[in-house]
């Protein structure tokens, strides 16, 4: 069973993971504390980094930026080459954590393959602006962060979202900047996100590179089938959603069921919550329709990616027969071909393998006992727009989930989970509500709340008729 097999994953990690993650650790500290002064001990870190790094192609350009700004010397190109040294390590142990659970499930996956070059989008000027920004905060670091600095990203994010090539950039460059502000002044926070913030800065100044990143962009093919979907990931923030499908694609050609995903997104803003969110989405009928009927999808051309990401068009999508994800799950879900995985995507938050999970017991204190081990339930990602609920997982028999590495250990992220309900078994699934919930509390509740969705656009034409 797969229990057993997952079981496997809590015998330790493999080799090495510890001495890297310390060695980014370090560069955190001294990034928490800024560049511009940096202590011996934190000078001895970014060094440390470097000599990890030694018998790598980044070697000698990261050691020498470890040695200027020990020095007290901060250039752009010496924060660009230790941002690109911490990204391989977590390169690194992205790879060693992904292989592992690739052996433990069996699973097969196709190597990354490099797309051919695209012409990068004309705005050197944008980009350079964002790399100014992103210095900056490298020298001040976290704790001298102020309402001053985090403002001075405002014109530069403004001019970034209009361009499509770059607003991958522009969302995640406004999102740290929400996250600085909503903390400022730094200085007085207890407790800072170090890990977090950091990674948001790295992967910042590595897309706003000029003449942009091999792996940054990805060249797609078209494909045709049948979608068979496993569940829903919902991605909340307080100014936007993004709802991450998985699943498996039955190509019409003949070649190998293949796991993929799919995702749909919209703008909200932070008093959307909730069942509300699905209606964000309503111009994804087709989509929301399957989820929330458990029902296959008919897709035809759908842009792939080489990351095993499908480019959603709703419009070339049909609804077709109904599709038990259990079932798909313990029939395919084994042999489907697994993506690779894009170069500025390895990082060991970013793992998300779909898995089944039967044969073991929850337990009072969130986990479930594999029968060899016992693995932590992530219900803190159990969405509010779905019926989903820490209390089914706990009283459940089966689980369609995401393996998830967090915090130095595996984690399960549920997405569906099958139980008793009243002497009968059930399945839950997040994406049950898609078409608005079927629970007669919740509906009654939204009744008294009102269409929060409904009264904002209603608003919002009215002051564009003005």
């Amino acid at each position: 069973m797969l229990g057993v097999q997952l079981a496997e994953l809590l015998d330790g990690v493999p080799p090495g993971v510890g001495e890297a993650l310390d060695l980014v650790t370090g560069f955190d500290d001294a990034l928490v504390h800024g560049f511009a002064r940096l202590s011996e001990e934190r000078a001895t870190a970014l060094t440390s980094l470097a000599g990890a790094l030694s018998a790598t192609p980044l070697g000698g350009r990261v050691g020498e930026a470890a040695g200027k700004l020990a020095a007290g010397s901060v250039a752009e190109e010496h924060l660009t080459a230790l941002a690109g040294g911490r990204a391989a390590l977590f390169g690194a142990v992205h790879d060693a954590l992904l292989a592992r659970l690739d052996a433990v499930l069996g699973r097969v996956r196709v190597s990354w393959e490099e797309p051919p070059a695209t012409p990068a989008p004309a705005a050197d000027n944008l980009l350079s602006g964002c790399r100014s920004w992103l210095g900056e905060l490298a020298i001040t670091g976290w704790r001298g962060v102020d309402h001053d600095l985090v403002s001075a990203s405002s014109q530069t994010i403004e001019a970034l979202l209009p361009e499509p090539g770059l607003r991958r950039l522009a969302v995640l460059l406004d999102g740290l900047a929400a996250e600085l502000r909503a903390s400022c002044p730094v200085a007085t926070v207890e407790r800072l996100p170090a890990r977090r913030w950091a990674d948001l800065w790295t992967r910042a100044l590595l897309l706003s590179q000029a003449g942009g990143l091999p792996g940054a962009s990805e060249s797609a093919g078209v494909v045709s089938g049948r979608l068979l979907i496993l569940g829903v990931d919902v991605h909340e923030h307080g100014t936007a959603v993004q709802m991450q499908v998985h699943g498996i694609l039955e190509p019409a050609d003949g070649t190998p069921s293949r796991l993929v995903r799919t995702s749909v997104a919209a703008a909200k803003v932070d008093t959307i919550v909730g069942p509300a969110l699905w209606r964000l989405l309503d111009g994804y009928p087709a989509l929301l329709g399957a989820l929330a009927g458990h029902r296959g999808l008919d897709v035809t051309d759908l842009p792939l990616l080489g990351s095993g990401d499908l480019v959603w068009h709703d419009d070339r999508a049909r609804v077709g027969e109904p599709v038990d994800p259990f079932a798909t799950a313990r029939l395919q879900l084994a042999g489907a071909l697994a993506a690779a995985v894009p170069p500025l995507d390895r990082h060991p938050v970013r793992i998300a393998e779909p898995v089944l999970v039967e044969g073991y017991r929850a337990t009072a204190d969130g986990t479930l006992d594999l029968g060899g081990g016992t693995l932590t339930v992530d219900v803190d990602r159990l969405p509010a727009c779905g019926p989903l609920t820490p209390k089914l997982v706990a009283s459940s028999s089966a689980c369609i989930g995401l393996v998830r590495w967090d915090g130095g250990r595996w984690l399960l992220q549920p997405l569906a989970v099958q139980t008793t309900v009243k002497r009968q078994t059930v399945e839950v699934h997040t994406g049950d509500w898609a078409l608005g919930p079927t629970d007669p509390k919740v509906v009654k509740a939204e009744a008294r709340a009102g269409d929060a969705v409904a009264v904002l656009r209603e608003r919002a034409g009215r002051l564009l008729r003005r």
